[in-house]
């Protein structure tokens, strides 16, 4: 089995923030905390360390107690470039990438990608989880920037992006890669709905359990 120490969290934070005006999406307030130190929070018990990935406000965010690391290039790259700089730092033998406005979760997210990491020798362990597919029917749908990914895939996705590879599925299909599926009876069905602007932040706040 995978140790919970042997895996590192990063806190995905180094966005643009369009869909919410513009603003630094990781700073707005959650629950009375910032989304970004929620997230931390629920990562941290998870895990056996814990970064962040932000590319403004760096002193707020450092506040929050755990070690943070911008994006090498300053063109907000997409998450691809979070897990880049996560890879780059990150010094146990797994890193779980997770966004900061996605605050709900699972608290067993870390355990059962690692279970399926290390049952199918994947180099990679993605989430799944059910969406409403846009015509009312519910599908279970990949959900990319929540991936446990092998440290040295870093010489991968290095070569990835420098040849101008953006989208995480298009690089995670270059290696063993396998999907977990959070639609057990019992599993949040609202546990990986992200906030992309305020107003569905808002309205998260006001319908989570």
């Amino acid at each position: 089995m995978i140790d919970t120490l042997d895996i590192t969290g990063l806190v995905l934070a180094g966005g643009r923030g369009s869909r919410m005006g513009g603003v630094d999406k990781g700073l707005q307030t959650f629950r009375g905390l910032p989304l970004a130190l929620h997230t931390l929070m629920r990562l941290q018990m998870q895990v056996g360390v814990s970064l962040i990935n932000a590319n403004r406000n760096l002193a707020a965010y450092e506040s929050f107690g755990a070690p943070v690391w911008p994006d090498a290039n300053n063109d907000y790259a997409g998450p691809l470039a979070g897990f880049l700089t996560g890879l780059e730092h990150c010094e146990t033998p797994w890193l779980l990438t997770v966004p900061c406005d996605t605050p709900l979760f699972p608290l067993d997210l870390a355990s059962r990608l690692a279970q399926a990491a290390d049952e199918q020798q994947a180099d990679i362990a993605m989430a799944a989880a059910p969406e409403d597919d846009g015509t009312g029917q519910i599908t279970v749908r990949a959900q990319p920037v929540f991936c446990l990914l092998r440290v040295d895939l870093l010489e991968s996705l290095v070569r990835f992006t420098q040849a101008g590879g953006r989208k995480i599925d298009a690089w995670t299909a270059q290696h063993r890669c396998v999907t977990v599926p959070f639609d057990m009876p019992g599993d949040d069905p609202k546990a990986f709905f992200n906030a992309n602007t305020l107003a569905e932040l808002q309205a998260l706040e006001r319908t989570a359990p």
